[in-house]
Order: structure tokens, then C-alpha cells, then sequence
């Protein structure tokens, strides 16, 4: 694929890590239809690019994303049934279906507004990293709609329910400092130090052995709906599968570094990966 031809999304892959950026500054990254039509391809390659190991979402100028673009997305596709089908599935399959289940570890670096519908990849996201100037905001109401495209699911999963009903009711803004306290995303820091601490946590987990990494978020995310039990025999079984498909073989390394070799100190950092330590030995049958 080439990133190059792409208008609505900018790619830039460096050290491991995918920086994808959406690119409509002008609209504060409304998203269109041709948007999400060119972020289902952009994630569907990036997901089996193996010199990609963490994802980066970003936006351009001074807007993350302002949800999405009402005259694009809504009135012009009113009497194209066959276009607006379309565009609600690729805008339903990239914010969450490959979003959300992207099997590498993926960081919302919100530079700036972040209204709507943006709050669905925000959540999708494992990670987000907001600058305290940021502005954040349920709009919905001011415009005679809910909160719907999945926005009312994922706010009342990941907010306290009285902070969901609060903000979507009122439609307040609020900012990145409040957005941390209410835990919609991970830290909140000066807007000058967002991309050295979005860099600095995305280099931190593209040392960590892939396959686990993959194997908790897919775990973490379901276990939330299963019951104790349900969750016990799910993670046994996941556990058993991340050994099986792990090619490095990282729980192996890690117990001969600790207890062989004494050079790995759990709690002081990850142990030292040896991508090939696994290429050629047989698996483990339990």
C-alpha cells in the first residue's frame, strides 16, 4: 500500500512504531466518509506489518478529531442509501472492530479537540495520552441527537456511569487535566510534551514480547463480561494459547535470565528479548 496517495490520513512508520495521523486540519479532523474508507485499508495493512510493533493515533493541526463531518456524512448521504451503507460500515469497522482488536498495542495521542463520534477510537485505543489544553465534549445534545454510533456504549462502560449521564446530558467541555481525572484517558500532560511522552511510552512497550502483549489486551478486554468462573477458565486457555504461539518463546527467556543466568530482576523492566530464541525449538505440550 502506498501511504503516499493517501488524502485523508497521513502514515509515517519510524522505529517501530506507526504514526497515523488523520489529515483533514481544516474540518479539525472531521471525519468523511473517504476517511474511514481510507483507515479500514491503512489498518488493515499496518496490522501484518512487521516492522510496525506499536500504533500511534494522532491528528493533524491543532485537532485530534471533532467527531464527524456533519454535511459529508450525514446530509449528503441522506438520499444515498447504497453510499451512506457503506460509509457506516467502514466508519463502524475501523473505529472499533480493527481498532479495538488491532493486535499490537495502540496509543491515542490527543493533541487537541476531541468531540463525538471521536470518543469511539478513543476508547478503542489501549493507551491515550492528552495534552492539557485539550478540549473534550459530548455535543450531541446541542444538535437534537444522542450520543449514538457506539458513543453511549463505550462512555458508560469506560466512565462512571453519573460522569456519562453528566457530560452527554449538559454537553460541557472540559479539558485534559479533567479528562485524566475522570479517567477517560491515561495522563494528561503540557501540550509541549505530548509527542516526548507519547514516544517515550510507545518505545517502552515496543521492547515487551509481542505475543503477550496481544494476549492481554485481547484478554482484559473480554473478561470484563464474564463472570468469575467464565474469566478463570478463559484466561487458563488464553495463557496456554499465547505459549503456543509465541515464536520467541519470552517465558522461557525470562525464567533462564532469572534463574540461571541472574540477569533479569522482575519489577526493574522487561528481560531481554531474543526475537529468534524460538525460530527452531519444538513447542512446549502444556
Amino acid at each position: 500500500m502506498n501511504f503516499n496517495e493517501l488524502k485523508n490520513v497521513k502514515v509515517r512508520i519510524a522505529d517501530g512504531i506507526a504514526w497515523v495521523s488523520l489529515n483533514r486540519p481544516e474540518k479539525r479532523n472531521a471525519m468523511s466518509p473517504d476517511l474511514h474508507f481510507e483507515m479500514v485499508d491503512v489498518l488493515k495493512e499496518l496490522a501484518e506489518d512487521t516492522a510496525v510493533r506499536v500504533l500511534v493515533l494522532s491528528g493533524e493541526g491543532d485537532s485530534w478529531c471533532a467527531g464527524q463531518d456533519i454535511k459529508l456524512f450525514f446530509r449528503d448521504l441522506d438520499d444515498k442509501p447504497r453510499e451512506r451503507h457503506l460509509a457506516r460500515l467502514a466508519n463502524h469497522e475501523w473505529r472499533w472492530t480493527l481498532l479495538s482488536s488491532f493486535p499490537k498495542p495502540t496509543i491515542a495521542m490527543v493533541n487537541g479537540y476531541c468531540f463525538g463520534g471521536a470518543f469511539v477510537q478513543l476508547f478503542a485505543c489501549d493507551f491515550a495520552i492528552a495534552a492539557d489544553e485539550a478540549l473534550f465534549g459530548l455535543s450531541e445534545v446541542n444538535w437534537g441527537i444522542l450520543p449514538g454510533g457506539l458513543v453511549g456504549k463505550v462512555i458508560v462502560d469506560g466512565l462512571s456511569y453519573r460522569d456519562a449521564v453528566y457530560y452527554s446530558m449538559t454537553g460541557e467541555q472540559f479539558n485534559g487535566k479533567k479528562a485524566s481525572e475522570i479517567r477517560l484517558v491515561t495522563q494528561s500532560v503540557p501540550a509541549a510534551e505530548l509527542r516526548e511522552k507519547t514516544e517515550l511510552l510507545a518505545h517502552e512497550l515496543a521492547k515487551k514480547n509481542p505475543q503477550t502483549l496481544r494476549t492481554i489486551k485481547e484478554s482484559l478486554r473480554l473478561v470484563r463480561g464474564m463472570s468469575v468462573d467464565q474469566a478463570a477458565d478463559y484466561l487458563l486457555a488464553k495463557e496456554r494459547e499465547m505459549r503456543f504461539l509465541d515464536t520467541e518463546r519470552g517465558r522461557e527467556q525470562a525464567m533462564t535470565q532469572f534463574l540461571d543466568e541472574k540477569t533479569y530482576r522482575p519489577g526493574y523492566g522487561a528481560y531481554q528479548r531474543n526475537e529468534d530464541a524460538g525460530a527452531n525449538q519444538p513447542k512446549e505440550s502444556s
